[in-house]
């Protein structure tokens, strides 16, 4: 169970982090990061992307259905993994 909550604390850690950036990160990092927030804390329980730009919402969903096969805790690893790259620090 220490695992699990170890991960969950990394994992709302690097959402914070990520949520606070100010830098304009590249379309496809940004994408990276919504697919895998949306697959650690939904799953494949699939919902419309909010906001009005149809083709940006679709880009997300696609992004989030290519992930699909990542469990909820491999896809918290995987957002882990990506803000510690982007922001160059480890997350503890």
């Amino acid at each position: 169970m220490e695992i699990m909550e170890e991960i969950d604390k990394k994992f709302q850690k690097a959402y914070e982090i990520s949520s606070a950036m100010k830098e304009k990160l590249p379309p496809d990092t940004m994408l990276k990061l919504y697919a895998y927030y949306k697959q650690a804390t939904k799953g494949t329980k699939y919902t419309r992307p909010s906001g009005d730009n149809e083709v940006r919402n679709a880009f997300k969903l696609n992004a989030w259905f290519q992930i699909s096969m990542l469990s909820e805790d491999e896809a918290k690893q995987h957002y882990i993994h990506l803000v510690e790259e982007i922001t160059e620090q480890k997350i503890d």
